[in-house]
């Protein structure tokens, strides 16, 4: 597993991706700033690092520049951003980043992006002065939407789902399969009385990462709980 390094000056984000990363085995190392991410990358040396671009003292892309210029930029970095635009991804990338990922990010895109970024590089010779040592051009660059992946908010939990149910079909299949998937959890929630083990079993996933797909759907799991164990 690797040690990943989460630059972001919101706490509430720092802890969500160190807590999916670190379920996924990685070690992480959090900063909240510019300064600490300096002093953590020259004391640790991240195997990867996701870099917040919108930070109060020295933003994202600037210190993406500064260790590309400084010959520092020897891992891969994923840019965050609550704000971005293609533009603002096309700039990441020309200064170093592997991928952009736009918040909220969903866990499958950041897991994906996360394990596309560790794909190791073969060496080459070193570049001239001043351009970035990350080599990345095995690897695409990666712009993500906040909208793949996510449910409609206007899809809500409900008791005693019935097996049978229609689905608006004239809509983009992502949205359609999330959809589906919410509705089927709920049902399954709702016939096991809100027990993760029994959905667990029923469903065949992971305990922990069927979790994961529940957080990521928007299911209320308060909703469907009757005073059974999880």
């Amino acid at each position: 597993m690797a040690t990943i390094l989460v630059v972001d000056d919101e706490l509430g984000i720092r802890a969500l991706l160190s807590e999916i990363l670190s379920d996924e085995g990685h070690t992480i190392e959090m900063a909240e700033n510019a300064a600490q991410a300096r002093a953590v990358r020259e004391r640790m040396r991240p195997d990867l690092v996701l870099l917040d671009i919108w930070m109060p003292d020295v933003d994202g892309i600037t210190l993406l520049k500064e260790w590309g210029g400084a010959g520092l930029l020897t891992m891969p970095v994923i840019m965050m951003s609550g704000h971005g635009t293609i533009d603002t991804a096309v700039e990441a990338t020309k200064f170093g980043a592997i991928a952009f990922l736009e918040k909220p990010i969903t866990l499958q895109k950041l897991l994906r992006a996360v394990e596309q970024s560790l794909v190791k590089v073969a060496p080459r010779p070193a570049p001239p002065a001043g351009v970035s040592t990350y080599l990345r051009s095995e690897m695409p660059v990666q712009y993500v939407s906040p909208n793949i992946g996510m449910l409609p908010q206007s899809v809500q939990p409900a008791l005693g789902l019935a097996s049978e149910q229609s689905f608006e079909l004239d809509r983009p299949l992502r949205e359609a399969r999330d959809a589906f998937e919410k509705s089927y959890f709920e049902f399954h929630l709702s016939k096991e009385n809100g027990s993760m083990t029994r959905v667990a079993e029923k469903t065949g996933l992971e305990r922990t990462h069927l979790y994961r797909k529940l957080k990521q759907l928007g299911v209320d799991l308060s909703r469907n709980k009757r005073g059974s164990g999880i």
